[in-house]
């Protein structure tokens, strides 16, 4: 590909009065792995949505692949359909099982026949390690497994880009772990991610480059190494000194 595989350009995003993305700038580059880190409120969650189309931009251009999702005219499910979207809360439909979470959406919305979208929803929750827990409901899982259900859920359509927004904030400490292996295994396989984290550790780890998110602008972005081991803002600094006393760097 020429060009980034996603690009967002001069974002602004109000609610009311309140300007919560002041002009972003962000590009993610096919097989890349970019982390937006920066504290609660900076802006992290309300990009992520700006680009599933969840939210509508006030100003700016977000392009998928070189179209611009962001046009009034695009049909936001088809683009959609491109993006997977992992949230804070795993978000499973309770009264279906890990096996008709993940197959759902490719049956309901492209049409795919059931054993069809069995065999690849099988195949994924082989790869995320809950083959196991086909037949399960959402309930008798722990917190770690449904979210790597919700994971597989999101991966089941083939996404072009993968979002991922504080996937392990709602974890108990030793849960963490396990989706974040997760995580990295598929950055390893070339998945193109965009993730809002507070694991600095993890972001070193996976992150091809950091964005520093600050008050609804990018601060700094750079290489991971870089931008969280040798900061060039002072206010990036400022963060990340904070991080380092709460123990989470």
């Amino acid at each position: 590909m020429s060009g980034p595989a996603l690009s967002c350009t001069g974002v602004v995003k109000r609610f009311g009065a309140l300007e919560v993305l002041r002009g972003i700038d962000v590009d993610v580059h096919e097989h890349e792995v970019v982390a937006l880190i920066g504290a609660s409120g900076s802006g992290k969650s309300t990009l992520l949505r700006c680009i599933n189309l969840l939210e509508v931009v006030d100003d700016g251009v977000i392009r998928l692949d070189g179209e611009d999702i962001t046009d009034p005219r695009v049909d936001a499910d088809r683009v959609r359909g491109r993006i997977g979207v992992v949230f804070q809360a795993y978000n499973l439909f309770p009264h279906l099982s890990v096996l008709d979470n993940v197959t759902l959406a490719p049956r309901v919305v492209h049409g795919v026949a059931r054993r069809e979208a069995q065999a690849s929803a099988m195949a994924l929750l082989a790869r995320v390690g809950l083959a196991d827990k086909a037949g399960a409901y959402p309930d008798r899982l722990s917190g770690g497994q449904q979210q790597r259900a919700a994971i597989a859920r999101a991966l089941v359509n083939a996404p072009r880009l993968l979002l991922l927004d504080e996937v392990t904030s709602a974890l108990d400490p030793e849960l963490v772990g396990e989706v974040l292996t997760l995580v990295r295994e598929l950055a390893g396989q070339g998945m193109t991610i965009l993730m809002a984290t507070h694991e600095m550790g993890f972001a070193r780890q996976v992150a091809d480059r950091v964005c520093f998110l600050d008050d609804g602008v990018v601060r700094e972005q750079g290489p991971a190494a870089q931008v969280l081991g040798d900061p060039v803002e002072a206010r990036t600094r400022q963060f990340l000194a904070r991080i380092i006393e709460a123990g989470r760097l």
